[in-house]
Parts: C-alpha cells; sequence; structure tokens
C-alpha cells in the first residue's frame, strides 16, 4: 500500500497569506523607515542609508540559488518558522545597536542574515499560497500576499518609529517588532502542508527535476514576458524607501514621517494590494501590472511639481503608497499565472529575485539624484526611467505576439 498524500484544506482564506508574509514586510520597514529616519537624524548622509537599505536586497536578488532547497527539503512550514526566527532576532539585533556611522558595518552584517532569512520565509508562504490557489483567484491571493507584505512594512516603520521617538528604552521598538514576526508562526495552523512533489528520490535527481520545471515556464511566452516584467523597473515603488530620510526636503516632522511612513502608510497600501489584486482577476495580469506602473511614474511626476509643504508630502505619500499596492499585487498576480505549481517556491523566488534587482539599484539612484539634483528631480528621474521600461516591455510584448501567431501558422517553425 502507498501511503496517503497530505491533503490540503478545500479552501484556505487568502487572509491567511497576509498573516504570514506579515515578517517579511516588518523587516524591510524597521530598516527603510525607523532605521533610516535614526540614522539622517544622527547625521548620517543619504548616500549611505541608501546604500544599507540597497544591500539589503543582495538575499532577495539572488534566493533562487538557495530556493531549490526548500522545494526538496524539509516542510515549508519549518521553512517558514526558521524564516519567523531569522527575522524576529535579527530585527531584536539591530534595534540593539546605536544609530551611528560607528554602527553601520555591524548593522551592515546584521540586515545581510536578517534577509536570508527573510528570504527562507517568503518562499514558504509562496509555496503554499501557490498550490492552494486556484487560477480565477490569483489575484485575490496575491492582493491579500501583498497587503500583507506592505500592511508589514506600515507596522514595523510606523511602529518602530513611533516607539523610537517616545520611548526611553532603545532596545524596546526592536524586541517588540521581533516578537510580532516570532507569533506570526501561529497563522501556519491555517494553512495545509502541500504533496512535495519534487521530493521522491535522490537530492540530485530532485534538484534537477526542479530546473526542468523552471525551464519550461521560462521558455513559455507568458513565462519570459513575465521574467522581463520583474526585470524592469516598472512600478518598483523604490522612492519609498527615502521618504523618511529625505522627508526634511518638506519639512516633515517625526510624527508625520511615522505616520505616513508607518501604520497609515502601510494601511493604505495594502488597500491598494487588495484593490489590485481585484482588479487583476478581471483583466489581463501583465496589462494591470503595466497600467499600474504609468500610475506610479505620474504620481512621481505630480510630487515633484508640487510645492514642498508637509500637506503634500503626506498627500504624495498616501498617493503614492496606494499605487504602490496595485503594482505589488500585480506582480504576485503575474507570478502565480505564470508559474503554476510544482517547484514553487524556486520559480516564484527566479520572479521575485529578478524583481528586487530593479528595486535595489532605483533605490541606490534614487538617493544618488537627490544628493545631486535634489528631491523634484529625484523624482522625474524615477519617473522617466519607469515609462522607458514601460515603452520596452510594450515593444517586446508585440514582438513576441506576431511570433507566436507566425508560429502558429507556421508549425514547423515550432512553438514559441
Amino acid at each position: 500500500m502507498t501511503a496517503a498524500k497530505p491533503a490540503l484544506p478545500k479552501t484556505t482564506h487568502p487572509f491567511v497569506y497576509l498573516f504570514l508574509i506579515l515578517p517579511f514586510g516588518v523587516t524591510a520597514g524597521y530598516l527603510s523607515v525607523t532605521v533610516a529616519y535614526q540614522l539622517a537624524k544622527a547625521g548620517v548622509g543619504t548616500v549611505p542609508i541608501a546604500e544599507l537599505i540597497a544591500i539589503s536586497y543582495i538575499p532577495h536578488t539572488w534566493k533562487f540559488l538557495w530556493a531549490p532547497v526548500v522545494d526538496t527539503t524539509l516542510s515549508r512550514k519549518l521553512w517558514y518558522v526558521i524564516g519567523a526566527l531569522a527575522c524576529a532576532f535579527g530585527t531584536y539585533a539591530i534595534g540593539v545597536l546605536p544609530m551611528t556611522t560607528a554602527s553601520l558595518p555591524a548593522l551592515t552584517a546584521i540586515v545581510l542574515v536578517s534577509n536570508v532569512g527573510a528570504t527562507f520565509l517568503s518562499m514558504a508562504v509562496e509555496a503554499l499560497m501557490a498550490h492552494a490557489t486556484p487560477d480565477q483567484e490569483k489575484g485575490r491571493a496575491a492582493g491579500w500576499f501583498q497587503a500583507g507584505n506592505l500592511g508589514g512594512v506600515g507596522l514595523g516603520g510606523g511602529a518602530g518609529l513611533w516607539l523610537a521617538e517616545h520611548v526611553a528604552i532603545g532596545w524596546l521598538p526592536g524586541a517588540a517588532l521581533g516578537t510580532v514576526c516570532a507569533l506570526c508562526c501561529c497563522g501556519l495552523l491555517f494553512v495545509g502542508e502541500p504533496h512535495a512533489t519534487h521530493r521522491r528520490h535522490g537530492l540530485a535527481h530532485n534538484v534537477l527535476e526542479v530546473g526542468r520545471d523552471l525551464w519550461t515556464v521560462a521558455r513559455s511566452r507568458l513565462g519570459y514576458l513575465g521574467l522581463l516584467i520583474c526585470f524592469l523597473p516598472i512600478g518598483s515603488g523604490a522612492a519609498s524607501n527615502l521618504w523618511s530620510a529625505i522627508a526634511g526636503d518638506w519639512q516633515a516632522s517625526a510624527d508625520t514621517v511615522a505616520m505616513v511612513n508607518g501604520v497609515l502608510g502601510g494601511l493604505v497600501s495594502a488597500a491598494g494590494c487588495i484593490v489590485g489584486g481585484f482588479i487583476c482577476d478581471r483583466i489581463d495580469r501583465k496589462h494591470a501590472y503595466v497600467l499600474f506602473g504609468a500610475l506610479m511614474a505620474l504620481c512621481a511626476i505630480g510630487m515633484g511639481l508640487a510645492p514642498r509643504t508637509p500637506a503634500t508630502y503626506v498627500g504624495f505619500v498616501m498617493l503614492y503608497a496606494f499605487v504602490t499596492g496595485f503594482a505589488y499585487a500585480g506582480f504576485s498576480a503575474v507570478v502565480l499565472e505564470a508559474i503554476g505549481t510544482g517547484a514553487a517556491a524556486t520559480k516564484y523566488s527566479l520572479f521575485a529575485s529578478l524583481s528586487n534587482m530593479p528595486i535595489a539599484y532605483m533605490t541606490a539612484i534614487n538617493g544618488m539624484t537627490h544628493a545631486r539634483f535634489g528631491a523634484a528631480n529625484m523624482l522625474y528621474i524615477e519617473a522617466a526611467i519607469g515609462f522607458a521600461a514601460l515603452m520596452l516591455f510594450l515593444a517586446v510584448a508585440r514582438l513576441s505576439r506576431r511570433r507566436q501567431a507566425g508560429a502558429a501558422m507556421n508549425p514547423a517553425h515550432g512553438p514559441v
């Protein structure tokens, strides 16, 4: 007799993914809002802060290299626990350090280690989500998933900065947020462990099967267009990584920064994710992502043209956060549609790794352009790069459609 395959629950409400991915966002928000503001307040320049944030994206850029480990060893739930604890301890360790230039080497090391842990957490959630979500609900699941990601950024940034500014105990913000990360493991009680399709043979054979699964996706039109759309800086939302560091250009106070980049900003971006996911289940998901990227570029231009006042800062940061929610939901919807099931952690990680490249280099570009040319030109340059990326994607999509149509009329050419 063969052992019965473990069964998933008949339905897993997408809200579960919001809760499970929360530590991923908390880790990022604590760094990009709380730590960035404290470093800027201590006199650390915009460029070193931007470089520290950009470094945090390195593990997320290369995580596809170790993603097969999640698909071929242990269980997704156990990898989740390992990642959640790494996020928890990393957040606490960052909070213990003084926010000074002298702490940057230690901060960099802890940021790298905790973000490696965050990659295992995200891969575990992505695999659970890919196996449990029917095709017609992929946009909805993507919306809740990214709502947790961006909502976590708001929680990690807003609550962390508020505590840092109002509580005398320096390590308390990191300890509180680290506890939140650990408690999210309770969400595993509400989702089932998918069947391990790539763990039936030896490790080498399993990894080979994962590679074949990945290649099948990458060579399809939907797959390679998805890879391209993830690599290009369309809807990267990179400016949000520097809102706290450059808030002084709009005379925004610490409380204002904590509010709009924290809990309020997280709620707005989470709402954008949910709405964006709803849209992605009703129109072509790639077209939706392109539309969201155009809206983000227009928002950046509008903010650059507007007066430098605290009210302007609040209004446009909120609008940018809402559109960023659209873009993040669109990204996950495109990826879930392209990867199917199977080695979901590896396939999703390849897409996510590419998508983190534009966030990292656009954060660095924004930091340099702000230092040299000021806030307005930083926003204009981000918008210009975004529109250029949109035009490139549309050109490639049109060309690939023509080639696909030509192959359909002439089967001797083979599939594209």
